[in-house]
């Protein structure tokens, strides 16, 4: 992307909506970029109904969510940078564009499918292929997991992770997927290797998630109960931070892009374990990361060295603030 001019530096802060359709994992990306630029945003969920929804991303929107209609979810006034993710939000984000006159700078998480035209910047990872002079390409996805909320996670865990000695490792487990499955022989195999690395002194510290089938769990589990780690049965809190923020290395299942690029800003080693199954974009996002000394395939035993932690988030939100306050010169916008 072109130089930006120091006389864009300045500190202005925008107003931003964040517009998906309210799917978690679209609009917690949309988040994170949103919180880097140091703003609370406004949150904004499209709710088209059929057939305007088959119609996406192409469009047309549904009309009784056009900007002039009351209790539109894009109605005015308009920000000054929209930020959207989703293939519902596709042709929403594009009607923000023309409603507003071209004065609010649209950004577009992920590929929309339809070029890059949707929007004035796109972000994608690199295993995606679209290309163009408007498109942003990091390794990792944006996240809200910051330094500053790591090393906060660090100074004060919960009572359970800080009776665990070092070297303590945190296993992030998945599971079914569009793309992998976790048979009976995977879930065996995965609670060898979690016994093989207890045995070796490290100590277990880890969590399901959503997908996570109870035979997996149940497997899983019973590898902490015997050597003592501390499994999160899922009463209070989440403790996903806390448990990367104080792990010495990752454990984590290949089932999820966001999880094995989200335990990458760490910079301890990320140790991933494929079930059966398997996708070319994950397959290439593991690559790169292997490339750089970030990840390693878990072998029941700790590999790898401590690396400078790669976090996209920040890359990501310095371009579309350097894209927005280009976007104001052009239209003759100047001051805070």
């Amino acid at each position: 992307m072109p130089q930006t001019p120091s006389t864009l530096q300045q500190k202005t802060v925008p107003t931003i909506w964040v517009l998906t359709d309210g799917k978690a994992g679209d609009e917690l990306q949309c988040l994170g970029v949103a919180e880097r630029l140091g703003v609370v945003p406004e949150i904004r969920r499209v709710a088209p109904r059929k057939p305007f929804a088959w119609l996406m991303p192409r469009g047309p929107i549904d009309p009784r969510e056009a900007p002039d209609r009351v209790g539109s979810p894009i109605r005015p006034p308009f920000p000054d940078i929209a930020i959207a993710s989703g293939r519902r939000a596709v042709p929403y984000l594009r009607a923000v564009k023309k409603a507003s006159n071209g004065r609010t700078f649209t950004v577009f998480l992920k590929d929309p499918r339809i070029g890059t035209g949707t929007a004035d910047l796109i972000w994608v990872s690199e295993h995606d292929r679209l290309r163009g002079s408007n498109v942003l390409v990091t390794t990792t996805s944006p996240h809200r997991l910051t330094p500053e909320k790591l090393a906060a996670a660090h100074t004060a865990p919960p009572a359970p992770i800080a009776a665990l000695t070092a070297p303590r490792v945190a296993v992030m487990v998945g599971g079914d997927s569009r793309h992998h499955r976790f048979s009976t022989a995977d879930n065996e195999r995965l609670a060898r290797q979690l016994d093989a690395l207890a045995a070796s002194g490290v100590q277990l510290m880890g969590s399901p998630s959503r997908r996570t089938s109870p035979a997996l769990a149940h497997a899983v589990a019973a590898v902490f109960a015997r050597h003592g780690g501390w499994w999160w049965d899922g009463s209070g809190d989440n403790p996903y931070l806390a448990l990367l923020a104080n792990a010495d290395a990752v454990v984590v299942t290949a089932d999820s892009t966001n999880m094995i690029g989200e335990a990458t800003a760490t910079g301890v080693p990320i140790l991933v374990f494929e079930p059966q199954g398997g996708h070319a974009k994950i397959a290439a996002l593991v690559a790169s990361l292997t490339r750089q000394g970030a990840v390693h395939p878990f072998r029941g035993q700790l590999d790898g060295e401590r690396y400078q932690p790669i976090d996209s988030t920040p890359i990501i939100a310095d371009a579309i603030r350097e894209g927005w306050l280009r976007h104001r010169a052009a239209l003759g916008l100047t001051g805070s």
